[in-house]
């Protein structure tokens, strides 16, 4: 330390000596965060986590300094991830931030009392990981992914890319999305209601995605909309070429999509759902309990478009939808 800096801190020790010592933390915190879905080089994996200490940071916890993080990278295995849930309980540590429904609901499953903070997760309501949204109950709670209602904007966004679309897959993984039954709630609801030959398309392997994706394309009239589970996201670079191959318009759950060369993507910043869950943990270690903070839902949503994939399958973006993108890819 320099040594003007030592006399202003030394001065500031000398005013107020009882409530500085009282403003150090006692012991340096310890949390666990297990990412279901991601991997540790994952760029969208890092620029989560820097959200999330960037949240922790401004609410004045550093890490290494008092807190400490334990991470863990699910992959999307679910074996691996209960592996990785247990070692976290057994860590004892003050709390644990989960991705992915599988990840939380492994944490369910191995404890009762060391609380949970939930980021990016879909119906954790009918998933059965809380009681309801405002009164979570137990010790878990978080910041959901979507509401199911998003298909029908999806279906609407595919429609004013390419109005002369009149069929429409929703293509996801029962395995590893298992609140796909209230996407197919949904989507009966919505094709019921206005939108018309709007399917769900369910694969669990590359040639299952490989034939949905081809049967689709059987037609000029279709468009794609892929669901964000860990399968979808895993075979994501299988699915963009074969939009790109058969000239599909596609629409995507996560940025990330659009980025690596789908034609367009929207959904919530999960970046920003993440450092919001910094508050829910800063909360939580200064006395709060899972079952007095609400679910929150999300509240910054991005549309990205990518001219390029757009050029490459003879697509020409509306200008009102181009004027609306928070991101275009060049």
């Amino acid at each position: 330390m320099r040594r003007r800096e030592f006399i202003a801190a030394l001065g500031g020790a000398a005013a107020w000596p009882l409530v500085a010592r009282a403003q150090q933390p006692s012991q340096v915190r310890h949390i666990g965060l297990l990412l279901g879905v991601a991997e540790e080089q994952d760029p969208e994996s890092q620029a989560r986590i820097e959200a999330f200490r960037s949240g922790l940071a401004a609410l004045g916890w550093i890490e290494g300094q008092n807190i400490k993080i334990d991470y863990r990278f699910g992959g999307g295995d679910a074996d691996r991830i209960k592996t990785y849930a247990t070692e976290l309980v057994n860590s004892g540590p003050d709390l644990i931030v989960a991705n992915s429904t599988p990840a939380v609901a492994a944490l369910k499953r191995a404890t009762q009392t060391i609380p949970v903070v939930f980021a990016v997760v879909s119906d954790p309501v009918g998933q059965g990981l809380i009681a309801n949204l405002a009164h979570p109950g137990g010790n878990i709670t978080g910041f959901t992914l979507i509401d199911f209602e998003m298909v029908g904007k999806w279906y609407e966004m595919l429609k004013e890319m390419t109005p002369g679309i009149k069929r429409a897959m929703l293509i996801f993984n029962p395995e590893t999305a298992p609140d796909y039954p209230t996407y197919l709630r949904e989507l009966a609801a919505i094709s019921a209601d206005r939108i018309v030959g709007l399917k769900a398309a369910p694969v669990h392997d590359r040639a299952g995605l490989q034939a949905a994706v081809t049967a689709l394309a059987s037609g000029a009239d279709g468009g794609l909309i892929t669901a964000a589970d860990a399968f979808t996201v895993a075979h994501r670079a299988l699915i963009m070429s074969l939009a790109e191959q058969y000239r599909v318009p596609a629409i995507y759950q996560f940025r990330r999509f659009a980025v690596e060369g789908g034609l367009m993507s929207y959904g919530p910043d999960t970046a920003d759902i993440f450092r919001r869950s910094a508050a829910y943990v800063d909360r939580i270690l200064k006395g709060a309990t899972p079952t007095d903070l609400p679910a929150q839902a999300p509240t910054k949503f991005e549309l990205v478009i990518n001219l390029k994939t757009a050029k490459a399958i003879g697509l020409q973006v509306p200008p009102q939808l181009l004027a609306r993108a928070d991101e275009v890819i060049e």
